[in-house]
């Protein structure tokens, strides 16, 4: 099977990595969200990316799930030491892969290019996309004004209420060919388990790409999403929080709701913890499955992939041959 998945941060990434183990190479497509993006000691940082093609590559720092494993620290400490404001940790690995990207940047690449070639130096075997070439950059409000998304959720360790989001650019952002053609060419497309108002929000953001998702639904693929809170509780960052000061109900079913609203999936899936909310997720009129969620190891991350991928082949039987283009 083609996959799809739209991820952001470290869900995202699990999900990823546990797609990948279950499909043959090239088999898996990952679209990730750019709004996380900043520019910091003079290069272009994508955090989110960079930690999918890490998990992906086997080469992520497994305690914190971001960042390289059994990394060094010596230009932070170095920055520290000449009075740099170093509240952004990188690595001195990750700092590398910065550089390609910047140097890239301004030779005037594109960002899906680059992607692509630190995925093929990484050995990732599946295709990395960012969202978008163009930079779309997420903003939140708090009480204390407007914020750039990594001040609020790196240097204030997202405790200000969020009151508002926006995606500074996404109006004049676009579908690339290689996402629009990686959606066409889709078996079953999968929203991950991030964070669903910044991580895949801004994917959602970009203009055209819900009409993409939409049409290869009308095609019948199979689109699921998984839910990134269980029990009440977001499995990782403030998801939870957010969806209750933007007035959602921060559980599953509010994760399911906003998804629901935009008619875009077939499927939700939602952890054993929360089988009491699969009425009212049904209600909605998408279909439900209960399984165990939460990814903890690279076992989990497989077993919650096979459950996913069974999910999008019954939604592609029951919608009988010539429903797939």
């Amino acid at each position: 099977m083609r996959i799809v998945c739209l991820a952001g941060g470290v869900g995202g990434a699990k999900l990823a990595e546990g797609l990948q183990q279950q499909l043959e190479p090239g088999e898996l497509t990952v679209i990730v969200n750019t709004g996380d993006d900043l520019e910091l000691h003079s290069l272009l940082i994508c955090p989110d990316l960079d930690t999918v093609l890490y998990t992906l590559a086997g080469i992520a720092n497994p305690a914190q799930g971001w960042g390289v494993d059994d990394e060094s620290w010596r230009v932070m400490d170095q920055l520290a030491l000449l009075g740099e404001d170093t509240w952004f940790r990188l690595g001195d690995r990750d700092i590398a892969t910065h550089l390609f990207r910047t140097e890239r940047i301004r030779r005037g690449e594109r960002l899906t290019d680059i992607s692509l070639a630190i995925a093929a130096a990484l050995g990732v075997p599946s295709n990395v996309l960012p969202m978008a070439d163009e930079p779309v950059r997420t903003r939140v409000r708090t009480d204390g004004g407007w914020l750039d998304f990594q001040d609020y959720f790196v240097r204030l360790r997202q405790l200000p209420e969020v009151r508002e989001v926006r995606y500074e650019g996404a109006d004049k952002s676009t579908v690339t060919e290689e996402v629009r053609g990686a959606l066409n060419d889709a078996d079953a497309i999968m929203l991950a388990p991030s964070n669903p108002i910044v991580s895949i929000g801004p994917i959602l953001a970009v203009p055209g790409l819900v009409a993409e998702v939409a049409a290869a639904r009308a095609r019948g693929v199979a689109v699921l999403a998984l839910s990134g809170i269980v029990g009440g509780k977001a499995l990782r960052g403030p998801a939870d929080r957010m969806m209750s000061s933007l007035g959602h109900e921060p559980s599953a079913l509010g994760v399911a709701r906003r998804y629901a609203a935009l008619g875009l999936i077939d499927k939700f899936v939602l952890d054993t913890q929360d089988a009491a909310l699969e009425g009212a997720i049904s209600a909605l009129g998408i279909g439900t499955v209960v399984t165990n969620t939460v990814m903890a190891d690279s076992s989990s991350r497989a077993n919650v992939a096979m459950r996913m991928l069974a999910a999008a082949l019954e939604v592609r039987t029951a919608a009988g041959p010539g429903q797939d283009g």
